[in-house]
C-alpha cells in the first residue's frame, strides 16, 4: 500500500468520524439545517476519496461522476455557508436582545434602590428630623429656668450634642438623596457635593462646566452624580492625592465626564476586586449605554472619562438600525 493510499484512508476515517460528530449535533442543536448541510459534504468528500482508493485498484470511475459529486460538494459548501451567516445572524440578535435585557434590569434595579434611597431619606428628614427639633426647643426652655452651673453646663451639652444628631441627621439624608441634584439639577447637585466635601479635607477639588440650570432625565442626573461622588470618595481613600479635577459638558447631546487626580495610581486589574466600586460604576454608565474608562497605573495619578446621550438612549448597532428604518419605511407605505 502507498503512502497517498494510506492517507486517502486516513482522510475518509476523519470524515466519517465528522459525519458522525454532526449526526449528534443535529438532536443536540437546533441548527439541523447547517449540520445536515455539513453531513452531505462530508458524504460526497467520502466517497470522492473512495472512488480514488479504488481507481488504484483498477476500477475506472468515470469523469461524469466525479463532476456529480463535485457539484454535490460545491452545493453542501454553498448551503453550509449560508447556514452559517444565518447562525452569525441569530447569534447576534440574541446577543443584542440578551444587552437590551441585561440593561433593562440594571436600570429597574438601579431605580427602585433609588426610590428606596429617597423613601429613606424623606422618613429621616420629615419624621426624625422634628423630633430631634421638638427635643431641643424643650431643652432651650430649660434654660429660662434658675439652674445652678452644672445643671446648665449638662442642658448645653445636651443642646449641643442634640444639634450634632441634627446636622449628621441632614448629612445622611443628602446622601442618600441629595436635595439639591432633585431640586436644581446635575451641575448643581455636583457643585454642591465638591464645596462640602472640599471643606472638610485638605484637597484642592477643581469642577468646571458650562452647564447651569440644564436639566435632563433623573435617572441620568442621579446615575452620572453617584459615579462622580464614587470617583471622589475614591481618591480621598485610596490615593493620597492633593488635586481633584472634574470637568462636566454637553456637546452634540451627549455628556462628558473628564476625571483626575495626582495620586498613588492603581493597577486595574487588581483594583477590580479590591472593592474600590469600579465594576458598580462602569454597570451604572452601561446602563445609560455609556462606557467608563479608567487610564492610571501605580505612581502616576489616574484618569477616567465617560460619556453618555443626553437621552440615556442605548445606541443600536447600525444593521439593527438599518432593519428598523426598513421596516417604519414599510410601515409608511402601507399607511
Amino acid at each position: 500500500m502507498s503512502g497517498v493510499e494510506i492517507l486517502m484512508i486516513v482522510a475518509i476515517v476523519m470524515q466519517v468520524v465528522a459525519v458522525i460528530i454532526s449526526l449528534r449535533l443535529i438532536h443536540e442543536t437546533k441548527y439541523s439545517a447547517l449540520w445536515i448541510s455539513c453531513i452531505i459534504t462530508l458524504i460526497a468528500l467520502c466517497s470522492e476519496r473512495t472512488m480514488q482508493l479504488m481507481s488504484f485498484d483498477g476500477y475506472n470511475i468515470s469523469d461524469y461522476t466525479y463532476a456529480w459529486i463535485g457539484i454535490v460538494v460545491s452545493l453542501g459548501i454553498s448551503l453550509s455557508v449560508v447556514c452559517a451567516r444565518l447562525l452569525v445572524n441569530h447569534v447576534e440578535r440574541m446577543s443584542h436582545h440578551r444587552r437590551l435585557l441585561e440593561n433593562r434590569l440594571l436600570t429597574a434595579v438601579l431605580r427602585t434602590e433609588e426610590r428606596s434611597r429617597s423613601s429613606f431619606s424623606r422618613e429621616l428628614h420629615d419624621g426624625l428630623g422634628p423630633l430631634l427639633s421638638s427635643a431641643k426647643m424643650s431643652l432651650s426652655s430649660l434654660s429660662k429656668s434658675e439652674l445652678n452651673d452644672k445643671e446648665r453646663a449638662t442642658l448645653q451639652n445636651t443642646v449641643a450634642v442634640i444639634d450634632e444628631a441634627i446636622r449628621s441627621l441632614r448629612e445622611i439624608s443628602n446622601n442618600l438623596s441629595p436635595h439639591v441634584l432633585n431640586s436644581f439639577g446635575l451641575a448643581r447637585g455636583i457643585k454642591n457635593f465638591v464645596d462640602r466635601t472640599a471643606a472638610l479635607h485638605d484637597v484642592k477639588i477643581e469642577f468646571t462646566t458650562p452647564l447651569r440650570d440644564q436639566r435632563f432625565d433623573s435617572n441620568i442626573e442621579v446615575i452620572i452624580y453617584r459615579v462622580i461622588c464614587e470617583l471622589i470618595n475614591n481618591s480621598l481613600k485610596h490615593s493620597s492625592c492633593t488635586t481633584i479635577n472634574i470637568s462636566l459638558t454637553l456637546n452634540n447631546g451627549r455628556i462628558a465626564v473628564v476625571y483626575s487626580d495626582n495620586g498613588c495610581g492603581f493597577s486595574y486589574k487588581e483594583s477590580l476586586n479590591s472593592g474600590m466600586g469600579l465594576s458598580n460604576m462602569k454597570s451604572r454608565i452601561s446602563s445609560l449605554g455609556g462606557s467608563l474608562r479608567f487610564n492610571s497605573k501605580p505612581g502616576s495619578g489616574m484618569s477616567a472619562h465617560f460619556e453618555v446621550s443626553e437621552n440615556g438612549n442605548m445606541p443600536q448597532p447600525a444593521k439593527h438600525k438599518q432593519r428598523r428604518t426598513k421596516r417604519l419605511q414599510r410601515y409608511g407605505k402601507k399607511n
